[in-house]
């Protein structure tokens, strides 16, 4: 069935092939703007990734020294307070205090969950495929483990890298909005 003109009509049959041509082209043209939006998209997608697996990067280097700042923080005052009151110092004390602050503030799991969900992301992205509502689970997973990471970790520097990395995920979910 031919389309119908302003007036009611249907055009003669001589105009219906220019129309549709100039509509092919036109569907081309959008066609190729929507997969180079993608592209860029995508690149963007993929920036920010870059930003969260660096600072993901920086705190797995502080790990092994947060533990290890606190054992040293924490004999030193007792030293201190030993030497203020005349007592002897109970090794066994600090020790288990050590291991109580090392297994609270262990975010192995953590790191190891927020490694994967980049590895899942990445992977998303490079695929192409209509990956939206995916993405958005993934951002949604990598928050969940930043912010467990932010308040298990109990250590300033590390702090400053989960705050950088959940401003960039917050960009990350407004971008992902835009993708189909």
């Amino acid at each position: 069935m031919a389309p119908e003109t302003r007036n009611g009509g249907t055009p003669p049959d001589d105009e219906w092939p220019v129309v549709e041509k100039a509509l092919d082209a036109a569907l081309v043209k959008l066609n190729q703007m929507r997969r180079e939006e993608g592209k860029a998209v995508a690149a963007e997608l993929l920036a920010h990734h870059a930003v969260i697996a660096e600072q993901l990067a920086a705190i797995r280097t502080l790990l092994p020294g947060v533990v290890t700042e606190y054992r040293q923080r924490i004999l030193d005052r007792v030293r201190q307070a030993v030497a203020d009151a005349g007592l002897v110092l109970n090794a066994e004390t600090v020790i288990r205090e050590v291991a109580l602050f090392a297994d609270r503030t262990d975010v192995s799991e953590e790191v190891m969950r927020l490694t994967s969900h980049l590895d899942q992301f990445a992977e998303l992205i490079r695929k192409g495929d209509e990956a939206g509502r995916k993405l958005e689970f993934v951002i949604q997973e990598m928050g969940r483990e930043t912010n467990t990471i932010g308040s298990k970790a109990g250590d300033v520097a590390i702090s400053r890298h989960v705050v950088e990395m959940k401003s960039t995920l917050e960009k990350l979910r407004e971008q992902v909005q835009n993708v189909e």
